[in-house]
């Protein structure tokens, strides 16, 4: 692929993105085959699209994979436990699962799955609850910071140790930083609020309230929130 940069991969109104995709599995035990489009890929990890419409399973699912929905209804089954997810509910699918997809007709979600292959497994479901108590983390190199220090808090939901892999919700007061290079692989899905992210060459990307955007990690991104932020995020 080319240069990695800030990739958007969904608005929340469902407007066309200029995002460039690649069609087709991700790998040999992916059960959604050419229903994904991937807009970024690493040995590591992948996000994009999936468009489906159907139903699809599998015995061991092969990744451990964010999913935010935006268009249809998505059923998820595993392990005794359904999740019904419709636009703007956001799951974890776990490494291992024995896993059911029921997707109603034009069904989108956006997703970020980590690919390592690693022998531990996590099966199950996690529900990503948007609105999930929240405790201080840790603050903001000064050395970047253009306006006052921000408050900023967080929950980590589902956490797979041996690939660094963690996903949640945080929350942050408006602020501005300087650009530096991006300390991980991030996606972020916007739950409240409006953040304007700014690449090396001055260019911006405004995400709003319900558009779904992947920083690849080491690249170069700028931060400027005036209004209260608070995101569902996969990191690694």
């Amino acid at each position: 692929m080319s240069e990695p940069t800030t990739v958007l991969l969904a608005r929340a109104d469902g407007n066309p993105v200029s995002t460039i995709f690649t069609r087709g599995p991700l790998g040999a035990g992916d059960p959604f085959g050419a229903q994904r489009k991937t807009a970024y890929a690493s040995p590591e990890i992948a996000a994009g699209l999936v468009e489906a419409s159907g139903q699809f399973s599998i015995d061991d699912y092969p990744y451990s994979e964010m999913i935010v929905v935006h268009s249809g209804r998505v059923i998820l089954q595993s392990l005794g436990s359904t999740l019904e997810l419709g636009p703007g509910a956001s799951a974890v699918i776990g490494r291992g699962s024995q896993l059911q997809v029921e997707a109603h007709a034009n069904s989108r979600w956006a997703f970020c799955a980590d690919i390592q292959s690693i022998d531990e497994r996590s099966p199950g479901l996690t529900e990503l609850n948007p609105l999930a108590a929240l405790s201080p983390s840790q603050g903001l190199d000064a050395a970047i910071l253009l306006s006052p220090a921000p408050q900023c808090r967080s929950n980590n939901m589902f956490i797979e140790e041996p690939t660094k892999l963690n996903i949640g919700v945080w929350d942050s007061t408006p602020y501005t930083r300087r650009g530096r290079p991006h300390k991980l692989h991030e996606l972020m899905h916007l739950i409240e609020g409006r953040v304007t992210l700014q690449a090396a060459d001055g260019s911006e990307l405004t995400v709003n309230t319900g558009d779904t955007v992947f920083v690849p990690k080491g690249v170069p991104c700028a931060w400027k929130s005036t209004v209260y932020v608070r995101k569902l995020y996969a990191v690694k």
